[in-house]
């Protein structure tokens, strides 16, 4: 019984996966931290007609925290399973605080970005912060 090279070696695709789990949890915590940062620092035009920064102790400053640090520990991938807990339930609840309550469906009420967010953190939570992280290497 013969085999063919192509099923005794893994693609080249899948091969990817701990680069592109990688670039998922970086890309998006830096997407993340964006957000963040907009909320503290008034930076990236800020928040409001003003573009200014939120005050600090609101749920908007809350926000701002979660968003800029926990978005710092899942690019570096430091306590990521439950940082994208708490930061999947936080886009959760912007979700239905915010953008629900404005009907339709998510591409209606602009609440696909902390959908897909959510998604995402999900994935880390269940998936963890992948080979290329503090997390990894603490494991070791």
């Amino acid at each position: 019984m013969s085999t063919s090279l192509a099923s005794t070696r893994p693609s080249t695709l899948a091969t990817l996966g701990p680069t592109t789990h990688a670039a998922l949890r970086i890309g998006a915590g830096l997407l993340y931290m964006q957000h963040g940062l907009q909320k503290l620092f008034g930076l990236f035009g800020g928040v409001g007609p003003n573009g200014g920064a939120v005050p600090l102790v609101s749920q908007f400053g809350l926000a701002g925290v979660l968003e800029t640090f926990g978005g710092l520990l899942l690019v570096l991938g430091l306590f990521t399973r439950p940082v994208a807990l708490v930061l999947a339930v936080e886009m959760l609840v912007a979700y239905f605080q915010f953008h629900f309550p404005r009907g339709g469906m998510p591409i209606e009420n602009q609440g696909e970005l902390p959908l897909l967010f959510m998604l995402v953190w999900l994935f880390l939570a269940g998936n963890g912060a992948g080979p290329a992280s503090l997390d990894a290497r603490r494991a070791r």
